[in-house]
């Protein structure tokens, strides 16, 4: 054991020595009266040691856990539209009875304020912001909807031709909350996220419209109103994705109407993001 700690305090002086060398500038100067023979250390290891400055002897080069975090939600998100959970036991029909793959959402969202979580990663954060969600259902190409003076909605048969289209539509100013999870893969700019969330919207507008032929010409007849319809939507949101390839789905919390005011239907889009900024 002595011939040991002997062997390691002797690798302890050398290790001490060269330090000390390599910071005196004149350790190798020309004007040395010996310029091959090293000089004597006649300090300690240990004293040598507390004088060093070892901080400026060490680059601690590019930290990618100093970059700031970032969320996904600014951008172009396009998505289609159905309704969950429906119950039109108070109606004759389920007028609301829309065609999917022709009824879709579009997301524009230009604003994002990211706020990361912890002080030595940035995987993980909150995102917020704000957008406009267009969102439109098709219906039969005969029935629209109209509210009635008691305040509820009902079904209305129009017929002007055969080819004619049916289309309710509504846009919201949106504001989200969303908890994002990122995952570096490969490369630390590749990165699987996923965030959930809650996102709010408040109703800017809404109307009806039906596209239809009058003597070869198009016409289209929009009508306007609330429709029963709360101001405010409150809704789940989940997301994922990987590089250019985004998903997400909405899910709300209440159904579309009011109860008694309309038929118990709940929508739920789903989709994919054409464009982030």
């Amino acid at each position: 054991m002595g011939a040991f700690y002997t062997y390691r305090r002797g690798l302890l002086s050398a290790f001490v020595t060269l330090l000390w060398l390599l910071q005196s500038p004149g350790a190798f100067s020309q004007d040395s009266p010996h310029p091959d023979s090293a000089r004597v250390v006649r300090e300690k290891p240990e004293k040598l040691l507390r004088n060093i400055d070892f901080r400026n002897r060490t680059d601690p080069g590019f930290n990618f856990w100093e970059d700031d975090f970032s969320g996904h939600w600014a951008g172009l998100h396009f998505g289609l539209n159905t309704f969950l959970h429906t119950d039109y036991s108070k109606y004759d029909t389920p007028f609301l009875k829309n065609n999917l793959l022709r009824s879709n959402t579009l997301f524009i969202n230009p604003v994002q304020y990211s706020i990361g979580v912890g002080k030595n990663t940035n995987t993980m954060g909150w995102v917020t912001g704000l957008g406009l969600w267009l969102d439109s259902y098709r219906l039969d190409k005969n029935t629209t909807m109209e509210k009635r003076s008691d305040g509820t909605v009902g079904p209305l048969t129009l017929v002007f031709d055969d080819n004619q289209k049916s289309k309710f539509s509504m846009v919201y100013l949106t504001l989200p909350l969303l908890a994002e999870l990122q995952i570096p893969v490969g490369h630390y700019k590749n990165r699987l996220f996923v965030s959930a969330g809650v996102m709010g919207g408040y109703r800017l507008g809404s109307h009806t419209k039906i596209k239809y032929r009058l003597d070869r010409k198009k016409e289209k007849l929009k009508t306007p109103g609330d429709f029963a319809l709360p101001d405010f939507r409150y809704s789940l949101m989940f997301r994922a994705g990987y590089r250019r390839l985004q998903l997400f789905a909405t899910y709300d919390l209440k159904p579309l109407f009011p109860d008694d005011a309309g038929p118990k239907v709940t929508p739920f889009t789903f989709g994919i993001t054409l464009i982030s900024f």
